[in-house]
């Protein structure tokens, strides 16, 4: 349900945009909204779950999730749909984490990595049902289809939740006021602040603003000060929200750097239409180029360039599921960590081979290569980072998991856009074409391919286009040998620990 949601809404903007008279600003708020708030409400979702209870949280998080829905269901401005996707992404937040979380307090560590793979596939199936769906929609009914498609889920999940999630905890028989004044609300506020004022100044630059400018570096400024008080806060008060003894020792950074690398890599959005949405989904960084170099160099349409992304999911699912199964009989998860980053980064330097002339017969594989290769990645790092820790410690560290490579995706936005924006604009400069284009490269693919295929003009913006996927390409390849350098420092831990969990099933 939620990973649908965060990407069915993609192709069906334009058509909402039209429907409600808004902006392309307006229909990347409907968006991003959505995404910024999952995002932020991760790590105090699961520390509120700790003293609260899963059951409760959980069932939270989904009413969160359909009120939200409700809203953009009954939406007749835009002023109504953000605020139906802001409550959507708050709901979504919580499901996230929580269903790994759960999977941690029942599941013993050597048997988790078998059930931990339902959610990977989820968001994997999701990624390209989701599009696809509401690309249906936009075509053949009302906008409102994409929300309305989320009722039966949510009704399923609630219902679900009041009879199967039932745990008893340790703070349970606590008086409700004592566990009120259990939480680090200042911590978790701070934070929540800190992190919504960087994404959105990530969010804003390149789209709204320009990197440089005043409005995307005061929000980005102030949020990292933020961070900073945040981390001097959780390190003095007696019960933090986020324990930072996750990141003491050399295999748990290692291990959470790792995460935030793949986050910078890993794309969950594959189509990408119009601007009012392109912009979206660069939430995304990574894979997001890919279907980008499809549009503007291969003349494919947005539909065609988001179904060249399957061989990646194709492959990515056998292999979570091979590896999780893998991992639970060995007992070691390193060799799949190792093995990933080391395939990974086989891809990624393929992918600076790629050009307008391309044969199928040739990426294909190195797509497939790519989805074996995170997959690989994905279901090790999930161990590992939980192997590590204390087994107090495991339940935040399964949310701090989800939300550092959310991270790694917002973050890698900057990164990725800045690097094909500027290798653009000399492309563009050197073919002696104006360099406007590249502050606006999404849209142009439109007007790109209304030129005649074989005409000079419009193979020379093929090559400046070429060119500059290369330079991003390059840059990720740089990023994945870093990755898989910090790998080097994550140690081996035993899978056969006992379960501990202060949150059991109620007999």
């Amino acid at each position: 349900m939620v990973a649908i949601d965060a990407t069915i809404l993609v192709p069906v903007l334009p058509t909402i945009a039209a429907s409600l008279h808004g902006t392309a600003t307006d229909a990347f708020w409907a968006g991003s909204s959505y995404l910024l708030a999952c995002a932020v409400v991760q790590p105090f979702v699961v520390n509120l779950s700790d003293v609260f209870g899963r059951q409760l949280l959980l069932l939270l998080s989904m009413c969160f999730f359909t009120i939200g829905t409700i809203v953009c269901c009954l939406s007749q401005n835009f002023t109504h749909l953000l605020i139906g996707r802001s409550v959507q992404g708050i709901g979504g937040g919580g499901c996230i984490p929580l269903a790994h979380v759960i999977i941690t307090d029942i599941i013993p560590l050597r048997h988790r990595p078998t059930y931990l793979i339902f959610p990977s596939i989820s968001w994997a199936v999701a990624s390209i049902t989701g599009p696809l769906i509401g690309g249906l929609f936009a075509e053949h009914t009302t906008w409102r289809w994409v929300f309305y498609i989320n009722f039966p889920f949510c009704a399923i999940g609630i219902i679900m939740t009041l009879l199967v999630v039932k745990m008893d905890y340790r703070m349970s028989e606590i008086p409700f006021v004592e566990q009120v004044a259990l939480v680090d609300w200042f911590g978790g506020g701070l934070f929540i602040a800190s992190m919504c004022s960087i994404l959105i100044g990530i969010t804003w630059g390149g789209c709204q603003y320009n990197w440089a400018s005043v409005q995307t570096l005061i929000p980005i400024v102030f949020g990292l000060f933020g961070i900073i008080a945040t981390v001097a806060w959780e390190g003095h008060v007696a019960r933090p929200f986020l324990p930072l003894r996750l990141f003491n020792s050399r295999s748990g950074a290692a291990s959470f750097f790792c995460a935030f690398i793949q986050g910078l890599l890993v794309s969950q959005s594959p189509n990408q239409h119009f601007q009012s949405y392109l912009q979206v989904t660069k939430l995304f960084c990574g894979l997001y180029y890919l279907p980008f170099f499809f549009e503007a160099c291969k003349n494919l349409t947005p539909t065609l360039a988001g179904v060249s992304l399957i061989p990646i999911t194709g492959a990515l699912v056998p292999t979570s599921i091979i590896v999780g199964i893998m991992i639970t009989r060995r007992g070691c998860y390193r060799w799949a960590l190792w093995s990933g980053f080391g395939f990974t980064t086989i891809a990624h330097g393929l992918l600076i081979l790629l050009d307008a002339q391309v044969p199928s017969r040739r990426w294909i594989p190195i797509f497939l290569l790519l989805g074996f290769g995170h997959g690989l990645i994905s279901m090790a790092l999930i161990i590992c980072i939980q192997a590590i820790v204390k087994s107090e410690d495991v339940a935040y560290a399964a949310a701090t998991y989800t939300f550092v490579r959310t991270m790694g995706m917002c973050i890698g936005v900057a990164m990725g856009g800045s690097i094909f924006q500027n290798a653009l604009s000399n492309n563009l400069d050197d073919l002696e074409l104006p360099t406007s284009v590249a502050s606006n490269a999404e849209a142009f693919v439109a007007i790109l391919k209304t030129l005649h295929l074989n005409s000079p003009l419009h193979e020379a913006y093929v090559i400046a286009y070429s060119q500059s996927f290369k330079q991003v390409f390059i840059a990720m390849t740089a990023v994945v040998v870093v990755g898989g350098l910090s790998s080097l420092l994550v140690q081996e831990f035993t899978l056969d620990r006992k379960l501990e969990s202060t949150h059991v099933i109620r007999k």
